[in-house]
This record gives structure tokens, sequence and C-alpha cells, in this order.
């Protein structure tokens, strides 16, 4: 008989091979079905076309001799027409794979939910919970959690989402229908869906893949408006788990005060390089978002209102209800006709009709009014605490509790989203407020030369002319600063319609010094005129970006505390300051080891800053969603955060792609958010140990090494050049997937280029250099002596924070494909200078392997994570075409005198592989 152990192993790996088996067979239906909408649409030789390349694609991947070189004729060889076919025939499987996956992972997120029960599942908040109460914490330390624990996601519209949302629709109907077949249906049901099936596939075959145009910053908003609804669903049920969790383990003694998250948005407020976002598309996107918030209370009180029919006559309900409703209609006679209109004993449904007709006020309310709309509610919170009379009236009945329980999603609905759904931050580059703050100083008569000034000198006069009044005329005014100074009274009189929680914080990018802050400030107070009514005190988030600004954000902090106005504006605050950390820019800037410590650093010195001047940080995460830009797993980032220096309050940006992959399916939003507040919970909770010097000592070593790799690539001589032939990033900065320029401010060199077609590029030509190269380098002079050797594997097993550089650069390697890389690296022959860069790309990546691979004691790439390693294993065998195909058409596209010498077909199919190669690689910038 086998020992207990070996049986729970084979019961994982029997349980493994039929979720592999599962997802197989789904991959093998889907994939027929596709192959037969091909044939139908496209016709039978072109379907063996298909048939070809996919067959010598597998060949190749088999180690089957001369297959790559027939790959390379055979492709070659095709008409623009066979290539479309061929194009759009594997950039659709990568999306059904992605599909199927997704599928196989929420069935797989059930069975272990199912397993557990009633015991908490993995990564849960019940279960973070439990291990914090396991661990010793006590009541009122569990309390000093929750009350600390503050978690904003923030919506962006960076340009890295490929896909038309024309596109996402059919595949998520896909999915749909997926899910609604099984061996389980009737043969009638299961041939209708088949048909469904079918149809779902032409219909997205015959779907442009590619926007005409640009979209607009208003169908950015839109976008991102599309996601609220399963935020709105899932958000009350993370709660509920948080509340099942505490009082499992705590009862009475721990109480959640507050919500611990939240969501804000840049999307129509990102000014920085971006002249479509002006102070009018701004205003229109704090009325959609409070409009929209509008709707969804609007709809949540009407199913309230068809679910209680309660009636006094049968409940206890009458007291409370009656004299709030009595209360109600001598304030607001008209109500009286309203309730006529309902029995007098359905006193919850007579309630709601009141709060109904309040938001329906509250509806009206523009940022034109004076004042309020008869019984509209000035803020989230009236709202809140009518709710909660319903809510306590209805607790008080019989069959109380689970009654109440409909009213409670509501009043955590209210309490998360208020009436703005996410706040809206104003994002604008620090050069474009200084240019603004210079002109009204010189046209103010306030400083004649503000350029001349140096820090200090340029400051002070900022400072000493705060609280002054001055006059301007728009008609005198560049137009960058007339709509900066409309941006700065559209913010006040938001405030004083809306209310404090529609906006978010004011963020600077490219923050240099104090005086990029106290300019913000200055402008805050100069356009507060004598109509405004509101005490709201804007947060202002300086942002640090590159590894210098990282360097010196700890004495530009210093320089801000030290001006009394910027203290005294923090003090109504309550000494709250953010602070933001692009870890995009500082990656592209210095390498990937060189900015993942200098993040790690600068945090620990901002914070141990700030409290000496007993103010408190909150971090404002700028992380992308691909590994270049700060990605990965979200809960792992978390837990890798310096020690110290997390509290539990922190904001991290959500972008581009990432917003479908984790938000359009409402299960895997729904285990996103629940591992983030799990990580949140941990890290806050553990205790606080300082990092060993010895391995921050080893760190600095090793960042210094990266670094000077890293710069001796991009600084090589005729790198931008064998950058821009060895990767799309010429027809990226042209693609139609986002409103923002590719560039900040139309610069032509490798600085101005922003960080998201960089990481996009080297993604697509399989070399995913921004996120391990120079780190070999520093790796492989450590590891040479058997000392060092050993302290970097206790370190990786023993420091989340390297640990978390080591597998995200793991995972980037095991995506990097030298093979596939080779041929567009053969795009730049010709020139011995660029040969060598080749050569040094090839020569890291060894190192970087070698070394990552000591380290996790693995023979090979993501042997630790096996499902992980087989899915790339499967993708890799149906993205390889589409790469080989895009360096034939970049091979043509070089071919033309000029950019603008390129066929548009010849673009358009360029345009096509791209986007195919982001879905198969699950990324793209």
């Amino acid at each position: 008989m086998p020992s207990q152990s070996t049986s729970k192993d084979a019961q994982t790996a029997l349980e493994q091979g039929k979720e592999e088996s599962s997802l197989r067979g789904e991959i093998a239906f889907i994939g027929s079905m596709l192959g037969e909408t091909v044939r139908e649409l496209a016709g039978e030789e072109t379907f063996q076309v298909v048939e070809r390349v996919r067959k010598l694609a597998w060949d190749r991947r088999s180690g089957t001799d001369d297959a790559e070189t027939q790959m390379v004729d055979f492709i070659s060889e095709l008409s623009d027409d066979q290539l479309r076919v061929v194009i759009r025939s594997f950039s659709i499987f990568m999306d059904l794979l992605n599909l199927t996956e997704d599928r196989q992972r929420i069935r797989v997120l059930s069975d272990r939910a199912k397993q557990a029960y009633p015991q908490p599942k993995q990564e849960s908040i019940r279960g973070a919970i439990a291990q914090l109460k396991k661990s010793g914490i006590t009541a009122d330390q569990m309390q000093q959690v929750l009350n600390h624990l503050q978690i904003e996601l923030v919506f962006t519209a960076h340009p890295t989402d490929a896909k038309r949302r024309s596109v996402r629709r059919k595949l998520t109907r896909l999915r749909e229908l997926l899910a609604s077949y099984s061996d389980d249906i009737m043969p009638m049901q299961k041939e209708k869906v088949q048909r469904q099936l079918r149809s779902e596939l032409s219909k997205l075959w015959q779907t442009d893949f590619i926007r005409p145009w640009k979209p607009s910053v208003i169908n950015e908003v839109n976008r991102g408006l599309s996601i609220k609804p399963v935020l709105w669903n899932e958000v009350p049920k993370i709660m509920e788990e948080m509340h099942r969790g505490i009082e499992e383990n705590f009862g009475d003694a721990v109480k959640i005060t507050r919500p611990c998250l939240t969501f804000g948005s840049w999307i129509g407020g990102d000014r920085d390089g971006h002249p479509g976002v002006t102070a009018e598309v701004t205003q229109q996107t704090f009325q959609w978002l409070r409009d929209a918030a509008m709707d969804f209370h609007l709809a949540a009180c009407h199913e309230l209102f068809d679910s209680l029919s309660l009636s006094y006559r049968r409940s206890n309900t009458r007291q409370d209800l009656s004299d709030a409703i009595d209360a109600a209609t001598k304030i607001w006679p008209p109500l009286k006709e309203q309730l006529n209109a309902l029995p007098p004993a359905e006193l919850c449904r007579r309630w709601l009709s009141i709060i109904k007709w309040r938001l329906e006020q509250t509806r009206q309310v523009s940022l034109d009014d004076e004042e309020l709309p008869p019984g509209a509610y000035a803020d989230a919170n009236e709202l809140g605490d009518d709710v909660a009379v319903l809510q306590r009236a209805v607790a008080g009945g019989v069959s109380g509790d689970l009654i109440a329980e409909e009213v409670e999603i509501w009043q955590r609905r209210i309490e998360a989203f208020g009436f703005h759904l996410a706040k809206l931050d104003i994002r604008q580059d620090a050069r474009v407020y200084k240019e603004v703050l210079d002109e009204l100083l010189i046209k103010s008569s306030i400083c004649e030369d503000p350029a001349s000034l140096d820090e200090p000198q340029r400051t002070q006069t900022i400072l000493n002319s705060i609280e002054k009044t001055i006059h301007m005329d728009a008609d005198e005014l560049a137009p960058i600063t007339d709509d900066t100074l409309q941006l700065f009274d559209l913010m006040h009189r938001v405030v004083d319609a809306f209310g404090s929680d529609a906006i978010g914080g004011h963020v600077i990018s490219m923050t240099a010094a104090p005086s990029d802050v106290m300019t913000v400030l200055w402008l805050w107070k100069q356009t507060r005129s004598t109509s405004i009514q509101h005490q709201f005190h804007l947060p202002i988030v300086p942002l640090f970006e590159t590894i210098d600004d990282l360097h010196h954000g700890p004495g530009i902090l210093e320089g801000m505390l030290a001006a009394k106005p910027y203290r005294d504006h923090l003090a109504a605050q309550k000494n709250e300051q953010q602070i933001m950390l692009g870890y995009s820019d500082s990656t592209k800037d210095g390498g990937y080891l060189s900015a993942c410590w200098a993040l790690h650093q600068a945090q620990k010195e901002l914070v141990e800053l700030a409290s000496k001047h007993d103010v408190l940080l909150t971090f404002f995460h700028g992380r992308g969603g691909s590994l270049g830009r700060g990605g990965g797993p979200a809960a792992r980032s978390i837990l890798s955060l310096p020690a110290g220096t997390f509290r539990g309050a922190f904001r991290i940006t959500e972008q581009g792609e990432v917003l479908a992959d984790r938000y359009d399916d409402p299960e895997i939003a729904h285990r996103h958010l629940e591992q983030v507040i799990w990580s949140s919970m941990l890290a806050s909770g553990k205790p606080s140990e300082p990092d060993p010097q010895s391995w921050c000592d080893c760190i600095d070593q090793m960042a210094d090494a990266s670094h000077t790799k890293y710069r001796e690539l991009v600084e090589h001589d005729g790198f931008v050049q064998f950058f821009r032939l060895v990767t799309p990033v010429s027809e990226i900065e042209q693609l139609p997937i986002g409103s923002r320029p590719s560039r900040r401010r139309g610069g032509a060199s490798l600085s101005d280029l922003r960080a998201i077609p960089w990481v996009f590029s080297w993604t697509q030509s399989r070399c995913l250099i921004p996120a391990w190269y120079g780190l070999g380098t520093a790796l492989g002079t450590m590891l040479k002596d058997e000392t060092k050797c050993a302290e970097l594997k206790k370190m990786y097993q023993d420091w989340p924070f390297f640990r978390a550089c080591i597998d995200n650069a793991e995972l980037a390697l095991a995506k990097t494909d030298l093979g596939i890389s080779d041929h567009y690296s053969k795009l730049a022959d010709g020139s011995p200078s660029l040969a060598t860069i080749a050569a040094m790309v090839s020569d890291e990546f060894s190192k970087t392997r070698t070394g990552v691979l000591t380290l996790t004691g693995m023979d090979d790439l993501l042997d630790g994570t096996p499902w992980l390693k087989e899915s790339i294993r499967v993708r890799n065998r149906y993205i390889d075409p589409l790469n080989l195909i895009q360096v034939q058409l970049l091979k043509r596209c070089h071919e033309a005198e000029s950019p603008e010498e390129v066929p548009a077909d010849l673009r358009h199919l360029t345009r096509l592989t791209i986007n195919g190669i982001a879905a198969g690689m699950r990324t793209s910038g």
C-alpha cells in the first residue's frame, strides 16, 4: 500500500492530468471550429496554406532538420492575400488559446475552493486573516491593520491594448458560449451552441482587427467605464469575504471602519504629452463618471424596490421607517404625492421611493449650479445614511439578518464608489507647468526673467507671490497657459459641485525640484475665486521616474517640507503625502536590476526622511503590465515591498491590456482583487525587519554593474539605428491603439520615446531585454566567488525583494527566444557595429540565464512553475509564424525610400502581425 504522501502526490498528478486533458480537449475543439471557419470563408486552398505553415512551425519546434528554412522560404513566397489569411488564422487562434487558458484557470480556482471548503481557500482574504491570527496578532493589532489598509487601483489608458472593443466583445461571447457547452446538456442544445460558436467565429473573422483611426480620449473614457459593471458586482463580494474572515477570527472585537478598496483613473485627466486632454475633455470626464455612478445607484435602488415588498403588518419595521418617511415629506412636500401611489403598509418601498427621488435630484447637479436642487444629496455619505436607516429597519424584522444582506451590498458599493466611481487624477509634465508659471510671473510683473533664477531663488519667488492676487486676460496668454488656468478653475468647481471625492491626486511627471511642487500649489491657490466655497486641499503628487530622479527624491521631499506654505497645505491633509514612483521610465533609463534597486532604496530613504518630519507617506506605484515596466504578479510585487515602508496604504496603476485581462471576466477580476488584498494584509501585518546590510551592499555592487552594462548597450554607437531596424517600433509608434502620442515632446532620441513603445517593440521581437539585460553581468561576477554565491542563494530564498527580481527576470527570459530574435537582428546586417550589438545581447542573455538557474537550482527556466512553462511551450508554436512573417514584412518596409513611401497594404499586414504577437505573448507594452 503506498504511503500517505505518495497517495497525495498521485492524487495531485491525477488532478493535474484531468486539468490538462480538459484544457487540451477544449483547445482542440475550438481550434477545429476555427479551421472549419477558415476553410469556409477563405477556401480550401488557402486553408491548406495555413495548415502547411502550422505543420512547419510544429516541425521547427520539434527539431526537424531544415523545418525553419522551409518555413521562411514558404512564407516569403506567399501573396499578400495569403499572408493576411495566415496572420488572421494564427492571431485568432492565440486569442482562443488565451480564452481557454482563462477558463481553465477559473475551473482550477473553483475546484480548489470546493476542496478547501469550509476552510479558506489559498491566497484568499479569509486565509490572510486566519494566517495573521495564527501568527499571534492581537485584536488591537488587527484593528490597526484594517485602519491603515487602503488600496486604490488606478486605471490608465496607456496605448498597450492592441485589441479593439469589437473584437473583445466577440471573444467575451465565445467565452460565454464555451461555458454553456458541456457533455451534460441535451443533444439539441449542444448542436445549437455549436452553431452559435461557429457564428461568432465567422463574425470575428470578418471583423477588422485594427482600428481605422486612433481612439479619442472620450473613447478611452468609455472603455474605462465598460469594466465598471464587473467591479460594481465583485467589490461587495470581496468586502463580504473580509467581514466573514474578521467575524470568524476576531468576532466583534475588530470592526471594519472604512472601505479598503477604492478606484482611481487617469483616463481623461492625463495631460502629460497629450494635447488631446483639454480642460473641456476633463470636465466631460468628471461628468460622465458622476452620471455613471448615479445610474448604478438608481439601478440598485430599483432592484431593492422590487425585492423589499415587506408589509409592516408582517414585520416590525414600522416605527423607524415611519418616522424617517414623515420627516422627509415635511422637508420636501412634493414627495407626498409620489408616495400616495404606494401602499401605506409597504414602508421599505416608500422609503426607497424617497431615496430614488433624492438620487434623481442629485443627478441634476451641474458644475454651474450655485446651490443644490431641493432634496439632492450633498455627498455619498448622506445616501449611505439613508440606506443605513433601511438596513437597520430590515435587520430588526423577521429573518432580518438574511434580508438585510441585500441592503448591505448597496451600502458597500456606496462606500467604495461614492458618487464618482473612480477618483480622477490629473497629470502634467513639470516642464509644461514651468513654462506656464514663467509666463504668468512675467506678465504679472512678479519676475522679469524667471528662467535666470536658480532653484532656491525660483522656489522663494513662488512662495513670496503665492498669496498675491493676479488678474490675467486670457487673450494675452499662450494657449497652454490659458488651458492650464481653465483646468485649475475646473477642479475648484468640481469640488464645490461634486465633492472632494471626485478628485484624486495631481501628479507632476518629471519632478526634478521642490519648485515643481510649489508651482502646482501656486496655481491651485491663484485660481481659487471668491465664489468658491470648499476648503479642499489638493493632494500634490511628485512623480520620480528616472534613476537620477529616484536618487534625488529624498532631497526634493526635504525641500518640499522645508517650505512653510507647503507644510501648512500638508497639515490640512493630516500630514499625509503621496509620492509616485515610475517603474517604466526608470527601467528604460537604467536597466532592470538598477531600476529595481533604485526604487527599493528610494522608498526606504523617503520613508525615513518623512518620519523625521512626522509625515506619513503613501506610495503610488506606476507599474505597467509587462515585466519590463514593473509588471508581473501583483501579489508578488506587494509582498516584496521594502520592509518598513508599507503600512497598508498604496495606489497602483492598472494599465493598457491589463484592464481587459484582469477585469473583463468577473471570476478573474474577483481573484485578482482578492490576491491584491490578501498580499496587502500579509505585508502590512508582518513584523518589519530591516534588510541585512550585507545584502544591501551586495545588491549595491550588482546594481552598479548592471547599470554600467545596460548603459553600455543603449549608448553604443548605432544602438538607436539598431533598435529601429530590428524591432517594429516605427509601426508601433503609428498604431491607432491609443489617443496619446508615443513621444512626450516630439523628439527623435531614445530618451524622448515613451517606455511603452520601447518595451512593446522588444516584446514583439521576442527579445525582452528591458526585463533582464544587465542582470547576467551583475550575477556573473558574484557567482564566481563561492562565498558570495552562497550568500546570493540565501538572499534568493529569504529576501522577498530579491526573489521577486529573479523570478520576474526568469519569466522574461523564458519568453525570450533568441532563435526568433536572431531573424530580427539580421534586418540590421551590413554594419559591423550593429552586429556587435546583436552579439552583446546574445552574450548577456546566456549569462543571465546561467545566473538565474544557479540561484533557482533548476535545470531549465520555469521548471519550478511547470504549468506556465507548458503554456509558453504550447503557444510558441503559434507565435513563431507570426514573428517570421513580421520579419519578412519589416524587410519590405525597410526597402521603401522613406516611411511615408511604405505601401498601405504592407503597413496594414505588419500591424496585423503586431496585434497577433501581442495576443500570443499576452502582453504588449
